[in-house]
């Protein structure tokens, strides 16, 4: 049935290895408008994320009437993306790290709204030391489509034993898409969902959710088996 014991990793790309919530906060006060804390951020959903809270939506919507205004806040959005925004800390350690495993096939998935979104994160994680072409597959999938058609395409198209499969998300979605297409999710909560959010409004366990980057890095490390076990990490410098 399986042909060798490769694993496969998919990793989100918004809220799970790009701080997606600074670049949007950036990319709004461009526009004097405000998104809100962090915190109020993580608690709206869909479009109430990108057009502030109830508080702020009548002035926000007011600078978005037209499309030429929705055009311009995409390409700022498209400019801060490409020059500005960073990696959560330790990500791209562990995304080298991931590259360089023989037997870890990794991808990355993405729903960014940016211009030319596929363009845009390659410069940005260029900026990070981090090839896209390395990986050894980037898809941008599209609004309305199911990450779970994604996730087991990647899946078979591999040939990988389900048991040996693992995601990284940071939304409910994540979560779902993951277990629908037997694998096992990484989750983090530091993203678009809250910690609170995502284990008592979603039920997602808490003993899969890091609630930071560094601690992301060190459970996929080891649960790939990337680090021997009782082994610490080596520090950051």
């Amino acid at each position: 049935m399986y042909t060798d014991n490769k694993r496969l990793i998919i990793l989100d790309a918004d809220g799970t290895t790009i701080d997606a919530f600074n670049a949007i906060d950036k990319t709004f006060a461009r526009h004097n408008m405000t998104i809100g804390d962090e915190e109020s951020f993580q608690k709206r959903r869909h479009i109430f994320k990108y057009l502030g809270g109830l508080r702020d939506f009548p002035s926000n919507i007011k600078k978005q009437i037209g499309k030429q205004s929705r055009k311009q806040i995409i390409q700022t959005l498209t400019e801060v993306y490409r020059e500005e925004a960073q990696l959560y800390p330790r990500i791209a350690e562990l995304i080298q790290t991931l590259i360089a495993a023989p037997d870890v096939i990794v991808g990355l998935v993405t729903r960014n709204i940016t211009n030319e979104p596929e363009e845009t994160l390659r410069l940005l994680f260029r900026r990070h030391d981090i090839d896209l072409d390395a990986l050894d597959f980037f898809a941008h999938i599209p609004v309305r489509q199911e990450k779970t058609v994604q996730f087991r395409a990647a899946r078979e198209h591999f040939n990988i034993n389900p048991a040996r499969c693992y995601i990284c998300g940071d939304e409910e979605k994540d979560f779902l898409a993951g277990i629908q297409s037997g694998m096992h999710p990484f989750m983090v909560s530091y993203g678009f969902e809250s910690h609170k959010r995502l284990t008592r409004k979603f039920k997602v366990p808490e003993e899969i959710i890091s609630q930071t980057s560094a601690e992301l890095r060190e459970r996929v490390l080891h649960g790939l088996g990337l680090n021997p076990i009782g082994q610490a990490l080596k520090p950051p410098n």
